[in-house]
């Protein structure tokens, strides 16, 4: 019972405050759909951390469709070991997570260092950092403690299993014996998703697509009497 709790029915709900608070919160707060950018009180830092976190988060993302949405099936398919894929994910989620972790890091610091950016900085923005903060680390200590080629597949248990979810087919006894580490990993995640919503963190879907196609803005210049 508890497993079909914790891995049949939170799930859902998480999925539900996802889906619903985005809805809700683009028709009461467009205007608050944003990235709040802090650029204009402090460049170099937010540069540099921002670059390492983006770009690190984007090959994690990558990696993480590539071992839980696509069926190991299709890699056997490939010629494609275990071993081999194995080898792949850590030689390139490792660096991925340090650089998203260190981005995050720096992103975090900015804002405790420079003192206009903390005085500007909400609650939003704090759960926010945290909970990336966390997401990151957990998934990193994950990756970490499962190094050995021979270790646990999650291929085989938590892929079927975040597959199974979206197809209304719950399957929570593939979780059963999952490490804490990757089950702490998911959970901080959950959490994240949770608040995302309410969150900046709504700006990932949005993309300016109108800006493609409308008219291009022209300024000119207003002659006064004098210069006339």
């Amino acid at each position: 019972m508890t497993e079909l709790v914790l891995w049949g029915v939170i799930p859902y709900i998480v999925l539900t405050i996802f889906i619903g608070g985005h809805i809700y919160r683009y028709q009461k707060d467009q205007f608050g759909w944003s990235t709040k950018s802090s650029e204009f009180l402090e460049k170099k830092r937010l540069r540099i951390g921002s670059t390492l976190f983006h770009w690190g988060i984007l090959f994690v993302l990558a990696g993480h469709v590539g071992g839980l949405i696509v069926p190991v099936g299709f890699y056997n398919m490939l010629g494609i070991t275990e071993h081999m894929y194995h080898n792949v994910a850590i030689i390139f989620g490792m660096p991925a997570g340090i650089a998203a972790l260190i981005g995050a890091v720096l992103l975090t610091y900015r804002r405790i260092s420079v003192k206009r950016i903390k005085q500007t900085t909400s609650t939003g923005d704090w759960v926010t950092l945290i909970g990336l903060l966390l997401v990151i680390i957990s998934g990193l200590v994950a990756t970490a403690l499962n190094v050995d080629s021979h270790g646990f597949d999650y291929r085989t248990t938590i892929a079927p299993w975040l597959r199974g979810l979206f197809i209304f087919q719950v399957q929570p006894e593939l979780m059963a014996e999952v490490p804490i580490w990757f089950k702490i990993h998911i959970y901080t995640t959950f959490a994240l998703y949770v608040v995302w919503p309410f969150t900046r963190l709504v700006h990932v879907f949005s993309f300016p697509f109108r800006y493609l196609t409308r008219n291009y803005v022209i300024y000119k210049k207003r002659i006064s009497s004098r210069e006339a």
